[in-house]
């Protein structure tokens, strides 16, 4: 079993392209077009590579969650990459703000941004191929 894709509703497809793109420039859109969602005509693209992309749909209402809060819904989701240093210069050389600098372990870095429509997005490189000290909380 493995996590095949993520489908977002958002407000805008190419604000959210632009990030996702920054983030994941070896990524390709597997397939798009339009089709009534909810009653009403919405666009759609899948962006990914051959293992796993995300579902963006436009047409979005209203605000994400507040971050700052406890409130129900989706805190983050996160991505292993194999170099956190050069996402991260891909998404600020972009112009998107680091949205919480994450944490410096011995064995994983990580750090987050929020996109365009308010999902936080974790970005995270492992340094070692060890499960238990990659698994490793203080």
């Amino acid at each position: 079993m493995y996590f095949e894709h993520v489908n977002l509703f958002v407000r805008d497809l190419d604000a959210s392209m632009a990030f996702y793109q920054a983030a994941f420039p070896h990524w390709q859109v597997r397939g798009g077009g339009s089709r009534p969602w909810y009653g009403k005509p919405t666009n759609w693209v899948h962006f990914g590579d051959d293992r796993f992309y995300l579902a963006l749909n436009d047409g979005a209402e209203g605000e994400n969650r507040d971050l700052t809060t406890s409130q129900t819904g989706l805190s983050h989701f996160a991505f292993v990459v194999n170099n956190l240093y050069a996402v991260r210069s891909r998404m600020l050389a972009a112009g998107f703000r680091i949205s919480n600098p994450g944490s410096d372990e011995p064995f994983r870095q990580n750090c987050y941004f929020v996109d365009p429509d308010g999902f936080e997005v974790e970005f995270v490189e492992y340094l070692s191929d060890v499960p238990a000290e990659r698994n490793l909380y203080k």
